[in-house]
């Protein structure tokens, strides 16, 4: 029997709306995604367009509008809280751990089926260029894609390195804008879509 795939985002939507004195959607985010496999995925998109949002979701400490995060076949949005991160873990820029916003009781949610997290968000993280220390943490990142995790990184380019740590890193892309999370194969796939070569040029300016 075929093992299910790590990570698929079926009909994943988030929607915020004003509370008052209309119900007018002010934030939406949308994603149909699968990763089958063991994989280092760069996550690009501008400021506000919900990068944390979807590593949110994913990780099953922000609960969906609409759709479902299945890992490793497992709805973690149906995952006892405490265990949820032996699925998904969200570290968020100096590697802290995201909490989780608890609304439904534990003893209806079912237990995680793994010890250990399959998928790894990495939010931001911090890269320090002196003494080697990006070179620790590539092999971090490829280390953890061998042992068969997915690994997310995102990473916004205020600085020259850090586009080339993740086109050295990457080995497919994730770019987030317009409300929608989007799959690329590849760095060239990115690169020709006009709304990532509009960023990748405002970026490369800071």
């Amino acid at each position: 029997m075929a093992s299910p795939p790590l990570l698929v985002l079926d009909g994943l939507a988030k929607l915020y709306r004003r509370r008052w004195p209309s119900r007018r959607v002010t934030f939406s985010l949308t994603a149909d995604l699968a990763f089958p496999e063991p994989a280092i995925v760069g996550v690009m998109g501008p400021n506000g367009a919900g990068k944390t949002t979807l590593f949110e979701l994913i990780a099953g400490s922000n609960a969906p509008t609409a759709g479902r995060v299945l890992c490793l076949g497992r709805d973690i949005h149906h995952v006892k809280y405490r265990q949820r991160d032996r699925l998904a873990i969200h570290y968020h820029q100096s590697y802290q751990v995201r909490r989780i916003r608890r609304t439904r009781p534990d003893v209806l949610l079912d237990p995680a089926p793994t010890d250990y997290p399959v998928v790894h968000l990495f939010d931001e993280p911090q890269f320090n260029p002196q003494d080697g220390y990006i070179g620790f943490m590539l092999d971090f990142f490829r280390r953890l894609r061998a042992e068969g995790r997915l690994v997310f990184v995102c990473l916004h380019p205020t600085e020259g390195y850090h586009l080339d740590i993740l086109r050295e890193l990457a080995e497919r892309w994730v770019f987030v804008d317009g409300g929608r999370a989007e799959a690329f194969a590849d760095f060239a796939a990115l690169v020709r879509d006009p709304a990532a070569q509009a960023y990748l040029g405002r970026a490369m300016r800071h």
